[in-house]
């Protein structure tokens, strides 16, 4: 027969639960408000609202994950409850324990249920609260309801909680918790008492993880505590939980490169040297140096990741100075940091956080993640060694007044210099040959300059610049510059908006009245800055029509400056400006005083009338030219 052991040799539950081990965010798990960190303006409404007796019906809290809501929820459960043989009303001071103070904060208290909403979402559930809500306590103050992920719920349970909501039991409180505090009714928000949770700060959250290695008896490097409260991104559960598996890593002392390891992240210096080569154009040290991270254990997709936040953080110290001040940030990073920050431009690193934010996705998707960090790290190189859009514009500018000789090539060097860009016009020739871009670590082939060159140029947006598009103004070809024709006539906007009206093109007589604010007009060069939700597109418009209608080819441009008012801005203050006259009149004042309520609506001046109609196209015009511009739609 087989031996069975005795009944007293069987380890009780009791002991069973001394024994076991707790994970350290559940053994450091705050107890009373003084725990919390990183909530103080929450403890502080709470003290006041308890000292002077103002204690809501119900409470919401709110916030990411791992911020302490189930924690708060729970301490809050227990001042309502506080009860000592001193004390037997409600307070926040709770540094002793009272009667029901250990059952409440274990989660096993009669009188405080706990109901997690995502598995508990129908009416049927919310019921069961209701009825058993208008009972009294069994042994404590209140009868306290916590509704976790109460986003959860559905519409019928919100619907029938509302009215015990909104006039519960004087011996009923409610405290809910969400993660999703959109997906929550107004009508519930709306008779809460709400707290936002707040992340918790990376300096905070670093020395918070100090104090608890301390107590575990194990040492951590300030490094390795920023690492894991890094990854933690303001979640205590989440950094507990990191810290735990890094404890279990270390032998006596958590080091910050088996964190990394651990993680599956890059050295920060290797990921500041890998920032470095990239923007240098180094693109051979940089595949080399992605590589090198790979082969330890760094996951491309994290390594992308910290380069764009290594490329915030230096553009936030080119505006913030303090930004060098958290104390996550390592001594290499501030150091370094500041330097980038005075060598590169607000441009190169816009460019260069687009490029790693849209590389990130493609990484993260990619069947070899390496393969399509190593192309995001090329393209990042290339794109910031490209010029800008104004800079094309000017030595596109700079071309085009290059003389050509008629008996052979002639080149011409950009301005500021620039000897790798040199346009070659020799004669004979139907076309000239592309100018070569030499500069940086790619060499890149430019079009002819001819009006398709220019048409290209148009499609780019650029960051907020002077000149977002801009005509050729020469044509290169047989060795000849182009004639102008006499664009005199054409020097007021008044006179382009004629001219639009005369070749029935509406869309652009329009534009020209309404959307575009003169800030230079010297044809055939004209600067503009346009109104608020104007199309851009109208440049191109612009520039095709003008060189049709003209036949010569204009230099249009957006600019930065306001301009002078629109010709519609202009009429209607001119309109204005005639009321106010008319109504100044003793005449006019007097009929309107004549006849209350009336009120002077328009002013037509004498001329106008004897001119007659004020039709700006005939009744019946003929087909318009360009009728396929003339509708709702801009594109040619």
């Amino acid at each position: 027969m087989e031996d069975r052991p005795h009944p007293a040799d069987i380890e009780s539950p009791a002991n069973v639960a001394d024994t076991e081990y707790r994970v350290l965010a559940r053994k450091y798990r705050p107890k009373n408000f003084g725990d919390l960190i990183g909530q103080d303006a929450m403890v502080r409404t709470l003290s006041n609202a308890f000292e002077t007796g103002r204690i809501a019906q119900a409470y919401m809290l709110t916030g990411v994950r791992g911020v302490g809501k189930t924690t708060t929820a729970r301490i809050l459960a227990r001042a309502l409850n506080f009860e000592t043989d001193a004390i037997k009303e409600p307070t926040i001071d709770l540094s002793d324990e009272g009667v029901h103070c250990r059952a409440i904060m274990e989660g096993r208290h009669q009188d405080v249920i706990e109901m997690d909403a995502a598995s508990n979402t129908g009416i049927d559930d919310i019921r069961g609260i209701i009825e058993s809500a208008q009972y009294f306590p069994v042994s404590a103050r209140y009868k306290v309801f916590v509704i976790d992920e109460v986003h959860m719920l559905s519409k019928a349970a919100f619907n029938g909680l509302l009215k015990t909501l909104e006039e519960p039991p004087a011996h009923v409180k409610f405290i809910f918790a969400t993660t999703e505090i959109r997906k929550v009714p107004v009508t519930v928000l709306s008779r809460c008492q709400r707290f936002d949770l707040r992340r918790i700060d990376s300096e905070l959250l670093a020395s918070h993880l100090k104090k608890i290695t301390g107590l575990e008896n194990f040492g951590i490097e300030d490094e390795a505590a920023a690492l894991i409260a890094r990854a933690g991104e303001g979640s205590v559960r989440d950094a507990l939980s990191i810290l735990d598996q890094a404890i279990a890593h270390a032998v006596q002392t958590v080091e910050a490169g088996a964190v990394r390891d651990m993680l599956g992240l890059a050295d920060r210096a290797r990921i500041i040297d890998l920032f470095e080569q990239v923007l240098s154009g180094d693109v051979a040290s940089a595949m080399g140096e992605l590589r090198a991270q790979y082969e330890v254990g760094a996951d491309p997709t994290i390594v992308l990741a910290d380069l764009a936040a290594f490329t915030h953080f230096v553009t936030r110290l080119k505006f913030v100075a303090d930004a060098a001040q958290d104390a996550s940030i390592t001594e290499t990073e501030r150091t370094r940091g500041n330097e980038f920050a005075q060598k590169l431009s607000v441009r190169v690193l816009g460019r260069a956080w687009q490029t790693l934010l849209k590389g990130g996705r493609e990484v993260a998707m990619a069947r070899d993640p390496l393969a399509a960090a190593e192309m995001v790290l090329v393209r990042m190189a290339h794109a910031t060694e490209l010029p800008g859009p104004e800079d094309a514009i000017e030595r596109l500018k700079h071309l085009a007044k290059q003389p050509i000789a008629a008996g052979g090539a002639t080149p011409s060097t950009a301005p500021g210099g620039d000897s790798n860009i040199t346009a070659m016009a020799p004669a004979n020739v139907q076309e000239a040959p592309s100018p070569q871009i030499t500069d940086g670590p790619m060499a890149v082939a430019a079009k002819p300059i001819t009006s398709e060159l220019i048409s290209d140029t148009q499609t780019v947006t650029p960051e907020p610049a002077a000149v977002l598009a801009v005509s050729n103004v020469t044509d290169v070809s047989l060795g000849k510059q182009a004639e102008q024709p006499d664009l005199s006539r054409y020097g007021t906007l008044d006179a382009l908006v004629s001219l639009a009206e005369d070749k029935r093109d509406l869309r652009v007589k329009n534009a020209l009245r309404n959307d575009l604010r003169v800030v230079d007009l010297s044809p055939p060069n004209l600067t503009f800055s346009l109104v608020d939700g104007a199309d851009q597109r109208i440049v191109q418009l612009l520039m095709e029509r003008l060189q049709k209608w003209t036949g010569a080819r204009w230099i249009i441009a957006i600019s930065q400056e306001e301009g002078a008012p629109t010709l519609a801005e202009t009429d209607a203050r001119s309109k204005s400006e005639r009321m106010a006259d008319a109504e100044a009149n003793p005449a006019v004042h007097a009929v309107l005083k004549a006849f209350p309520g009336a009120r002077v609506v328009d002013v037509r001046l004498r001329e106008a009338l004897q001119n007659g109609t004020s039709e700006e196209f005939p009744t019946n015009p003929e087909e318009p030219e360009d009728a396929d511009m003339t509708g709702d739609e801009l594109d040619p």
